[in-house]
């Protein structure tokens, strides 16, 4: 996949690219592709053009139908684009019938997540999780890797031939390289075992922040711990989990407070699964704060997706608070009344607060939810009638988690 990083060009253009959506009844389709065009732009191309089309059903050898793709041939040779790029998954097989048909590179959203987050891992750890979903992803597309060498016959009773030897070796690699990925994942996976154990030890109260990706985590995080994480109004600015110590004085006591990946809708699973050791902090954590852009129209569908991840991840029964951030961006008239209530996620009530990371709107409401949290023994405040802005505390329990 040819890309360019914006933050090393140097005067050069960005690669040219056609974006290409395809409604088949989705319940959340983007018709805008706005999502996808934010994701291209994060790994440094240029949107030349948008296709959107509606279909019963995908077509089995080019997903869109000859028609829509010799429409996306001309628009691309209009534009000088280098490139097509898919908002759904493709299949290897219509993948390489795109590229036949179109004379030029086409690739999906998985591939373009993938190549973003190949872009910004920075650790060792993260970037051993990208190439493990990378080999994943490719081990599934040797079939068109490999397309111009020719299936021969060897000899009488004997089928086969260099094309199909190499892919056997192809995939005999990859499949090693899988394996010693996996392995080296399992040893930080270890250590990271070793961190929670000292952590639960000296009784340490754990948060992770989760949510949507660009709703402001990282942000919000340097606001609440004083840190300089790295933070971009961006996709997947942040790839590599970040812990601090943050002290919260109205309990006289620090918590663990872990910055980790942002989702997306149609998170690949491949990605999901590499990213298990980062992912654990959440599902090993004492409480989730689920950060959401208030700002953003979606936000309930985005809410959703977050939410889909956590049960993939064994994550969903953890306790939360959901924060609302950035409602400095809000009008006026849609600006929340009071700094915190409580709304429904899923058949339960849970505690919300309203914040603005960027301002340090909400900031305050939000030290003193976690301050109750611990000093309640981990008792989340829960909402009553006749006190609907802060809500009381529940009595003290064995349990260290958030109770919303």
């Amino acid at each position: 996949m040819t890309r360019t990083d914006p933050a090393s060009t140097a005067g050069d253009p960005a690669p040219g690219v056609i974006l290409v959506g395809v409604d088949i009844g989705q319940p959340h389709f983007d018709a805008t592709l706005e999502e996808l065009a934010l994701l291209a732009q994060s790994a440094g191309y240029r949107v030349c053009d948008k296709v959107v089309c509606r279909r019963r059903a995908p077509d089995a050898a080019l997903y869109v139908g000859s028609g829509k793709a010799d429409e996306i041939r001309t628009l691309a040779a209009a534009h000088g684009a280098q490139e097509v790029l898919f908002d759904q998954a493709l299949s290897p097989a219509q993948q390489r019938n795109l590229e036949r048909h179109l004379q030029m590179p086409v690739n999906d959203r998985i591939l373009l997540i993938l190549d973003i987050f190949a872009q910004r891992a920075r650790s060792h750890e993260g970037k051993l999780q990208v190439e493990l979903a990378r080999l994943q992803y490719l081990q599934t597309r040797l079939v068109r890797r490999w397309s111009h060498l020719e299936r021969q016959s060897g000899g009488i009773g004997l089928r086969g031939g260099p094309g199909e030897t190499q892919i056997e070796l192809d995939r005999r690699m990859i499949a090693d390289a899988i394996h010693r990925t996996r392995e080296r994942l399992e040893r930080v996976k270890r250590q990271r075992r070793t961190q929670r154990r000292q952590r639960e030890r000296r009784g340490t109260f754990n948060i992770s922040l989760v949510g949507y990706t660009n709703a402001g985590k990282s942000t919000l995080f340097n606001a609440l711990v004083k840190a300089r994480a790295y933070a971009a109004d961006q996709l997947f600015a942040t790839l590599d989990t970040t812990t601090r110590q943050m002290y919260l004085g109205e309990v006289g006591c620090s918590v663990s407070l872990s910055d980790t990946v942002g989702f997306i809708r149609d998170l690949p699973h491949t990605l999901v699964e590499a990213f298990a050791a980062t992912l654990q902090e959440a599902r090993d954590a004492d409480g989730l704060l689920h950060v959401v852009d208030a700002s953003n129209p979606q936000h309930p569908e985005q809410i959703d997706n977050v939410m889909r991840v956590l049960h993939e991840i064994g994550a969903a029964d953890v306790p939360q608070v959901l924060v609302f951030n950035k409602v400095d961006a809000l009008p006026p008239q849609r600006r929340p009344h009071q700094a915190q209530d409580t709304m429904e996620l899923e058949g339960r009530r849970v505690t919300r607060v309203f914040v603005s990371a960027q301002t340090g709107k909400g900031l305050a409401t939000l030290r003193a939810v976690l301050a109750d949290a611990v000093r309640g023994s981990a008792t989340m405040p829960v909402h009553h009638e006749d006190a609907p802005q802060f809500g009381t505390i529940e009595p003290p329990s064995n349990d260290r988690r958030f109770h919303p």
